[in-house]
């Protein structure tokens, strides 16, 4: 995993992960919505790095 994502990669994951945890304490739903919109924009930005790399041929 760390040569996927390397230090500042992993470091990013923790702060969204203690962040999200940070919210949960307070209110479990509005920290699942959270959750909901960190891996819908995860999916958003996939797609689109995809459709670049298919576009220049790398993929």
């Amino acid at each position: 995993m760390r040569d996927t994502l390397g230090l500042e990669g992993i470091a990013g994951v923790f702060v969204v992960f203690v962040a999200v945890g940070i919210i949960a304490v307070r209110d479990p739903v509005i920290a699942g919505a959270v959750l909901l919109l960190i891996a819908g924009l995860a999916l958003i930005a996939k797609g689109l790095v995809d459709t670049a790399m298919r576009s220049f041929g790398l993929k």
